[in-house]
């Protein structure tokens, strides 16, 4: 998939896949992507924005996250989602009923809008003031010296 979606060859997606397990690792994260389950993720999004509104999003988004990149999960899937969703302490039933319906959904579009505006067209990305931005997994130092960076043409 990611050979084709980035005109790639399989050996550049097998190292680019490697490299990202990795950097994985030494952040602490168990990374199985030989395993995971490619999946329209729209609606583990609109999950995310729904635990949003209850003060969960933090916890749902690395909830998915590990569901789906360390236990291999298929969080396209309804009942995937509203598992995860319970055991961050959202309601069953609530979660069930948003997921049959396509509330949250112009709120999701509306995210899509903005990354399209800003021309995000991949994760992690970092918007800093509106004006700055740093693009894929970056080592610290590179955040400190964005940070500092930014501070100085602040002050003067």
């Amino acid at each position: 998939m990611l050979a084709k979606k980035y005109g790639m060859s399989i050996e550049q997606a097998k190292a680019n896949t490697q490299n990202m397990v990795q950097m994985a690792k030494e952040a602490g994260l168990d990374y199985h992507l030989d395993t995971l389950i490619l999946t329209n993720t729209f609606d583990a999004h609109r999950l995310v924005v729904f635990a949003k509104k209850h003060g969960l999003m933090k916890e749902m988004t690395e909830r998915i996250l590990h569901a789906y990149f360390t236990e291999s999960k298929h969080i396209g899937d309804h009942k995937t989602l509203t598992k995860l969703a319970v055991e961050v302490g959202l309601d069953r039933d609530a979660v069930a009923n948003m997921l049959a319906t396509d509330e949250m959904t112009e709120e999701v579009r509306a995210d899509e809008q903005l990354a399209t505006d800003y021309r995000i067209t991949g994760v992690p990305f970092f918007l800093i003031d509106k004006k700055y931005s740093l693009n894929g997994a970056q080592p610290t130092e590179v955040f400190v010296q964005a940070l500092e960076k930014i501070i100085a043409e602040n002050e003067s």
